[in-house]
């Protein structure tokens, strides 16, 4: 057994372990926490794939900027504080089944749709194609191939940020007025 192969078993229990603790913490802070825990394994994964620029801008902008944000977030709102709401009792049922959907749909994707070769990734052991992971070629196939993908994200973002500033004007004005 190689030692790149240890350390990808060893990392890959890592990112399942940090995932499944992710889902099951009670507490919104050690949920956050294990996700920069999963975003590092990722992160490690991709220099493991000599990819080094795609790993540092993982660690950069999503264990960095962006677990940022979600810890300003909870820790602004409060939500390390608050209790489970019974309001949706149809809520949960629903997300499982969505989630089945969604397990379903990627094993075919997977298994069916795309072919090493149809996805552009050389098969294991096969040599990749010269700037492999380079900003060049992300840059390239950012702005070419997933041009449509990187605006839709961008909107999502877009929407995500405007969500989070209308929570929190509002929970202000809430207490604002509960003083008065």
């Amino acid at each position: 057994m190689t030692p790149d192969l240890i350390l990808f078993f060893g990392l890959a229990i890592v990112a399942i372990a940090s995932a499944i603790g992710l889902l099951l913490s009670k507490n919104a802070v050690y949920a956050a926490l294990n996700l920069i825990l999963n975003f590092t394994a990722v992160a490690i994964f991709y220099l493991l794939l000599n990819a080094p620029f795609i790993a540092v801008t993982q660690v950069a902008v999503y264990a960095g900027a962006i677990m940022v944000l979600f810890l300003f977030v909870i820790m602004l709102l409060g939500a390390e504080r608050l209790e489970a709401s019974a309001d949706l009792p149809w809520q949960r049922p629903l997300a499982f089944i969505l989630g089945g959907i969604l397990i379903v749909e990627a094993v075919y994707l997977v298994i069916f749709r795309y072919s090493a070769g149809a996805m552009g990734v050389q098969p294991a052991g096969g040599a990749l194609p010269p700037g492999f992971g380079s900003a060049e070629m992300l840059g390239d196939l950012l702005f070419s191939a997933y041009l449509l993908p990187f605006e839709v994200i961008s909107i999502l973002l877009l929407a995500a940020m405007i969500g989070a500033i209308v929570l929190t004007v509002k929970g202000g004005l809430r207490r604002s007025l509960h003083k008065k």
